[in-house]
């Protein structure tokens, strides 16, 4: 085992902005920040670098062909090793957790640790149920941050999750859209191949739908300002799932830049979402 590529393996620039999503959630949740934000940043890259490794270990065969120079086909790192790597990954968040967080911190660390170890070795390769696992995954970012809290910061952060969760998964679904071709070829089974890209357009407007509403419901925690701000986005985000309606091709739905547009906009709604709980709270 390479020292170099234990740290490669971990993708660690994609850990520490998971780390820092997470502090924002907290913030998002509470309006504050305060030190012990170390411990969810802590918890969330190593739960996050574990994820990459368990990911690296069930793709080992894939990723011989696809991408060889990655640690474990390169041999930098054998297979068993990157296994128990990853479980010590998994047990040090936790155990961080169990010592030191708040208990729904850690039933959520303990439930998306368990996911990502299911995601990578089962649900990836399901249609839909892997895109939900992933935009769950990516949403609770937010029941995360504010479970340093407790109960009260992860029921304030729900209507911010849950219209994360909704946009995200639209964009995951159009984003499998875009990728049928290339997915056909490696024997994929994405939602529209198996019941076609029609069907997964229109599941993935139908996310956009709900997680739009849902964010909504944040007028009554922030009012006004916040709603005034939150619907021009969250037009961005229904015009690019809605251009994808149109299509009748992955390319038609490359070139109408709908997972572009849904993307602008989940960011910018990150940061209405910001704003918001520093000003408003």
């Amino acid at each position: 085992m390479k020292p170099a590529a234990i740290i490669r393996i971990i993708r660690p620039l994609n850990a520490v902005m998971a780390g820092f999503a997470a502090v924002l959630a907290f913030v998002i949740a509470t309006g504050t920040l305060v030190m012990p934000v170390l411990i969810i940043f802590l918890m969330v890259f190593l739960i996050t670098a574990a994820g990459n490794v368990i990911n690296d270990y069930h793709d080992a065969a894939i990723d011989a062909i696809n991408r060889p120079e990655r640690p474990i086909p390169s041999g930098e790192i054998s297979p068993r090793a990157a296994f128990l790597y990853a479980v010590l990954l998994f047990v040090a968040a936790n155990i961080i957790g169990i010592v030191f967080a708040p208990l729904p911190l850690v039933i959520i660390a303990v439930v998306n640790s368990v996911l990502l170890w299911e995601y990578a070795s089962h649900l990836k390769v399901m249609p839909l149920l892997g895109n939900l696992a992933v935009s769950y995954l990516s949403a609770s970012i937010f029941l995360f941050g504010g479970a340093l809290v407790g109960w009260e910061g992860v029921i304030a952060n729900l209507p911010v999750a849950g219209a994360s969760f909704g946009v995200i998964l639209a964009r995951e679904l159009v984003k499998d859209a875009e990728d049928m071709p290339g997915d056909r070829e490696q024997g994929a089974r994405t939602l529209p191949i198996l019941y076609g890209l029609r069907i997964t357009v229109l599941v993935s407007s139908a996310a956009a739908v709900i997680g739009v509403i849902t964010s909504l419901l944040l007028f009554f925690r922030w009012g006004n300002f916040y709603l005034a701000g939150i619907i021009p986005v969250d037009l961005v985000i229904l015009y690019g799932a809605f251009r994808a309606l149109r299509c009748e091709t992955p390319d038609e739905i490359k070139e109408s830049k709908s997972s572009l547009l849904i993307k602008i906009g989940m960011f910018a709604s990150l940061l209405i979402f910001l704003v918001s709980a520093v000003l408003f709270r």
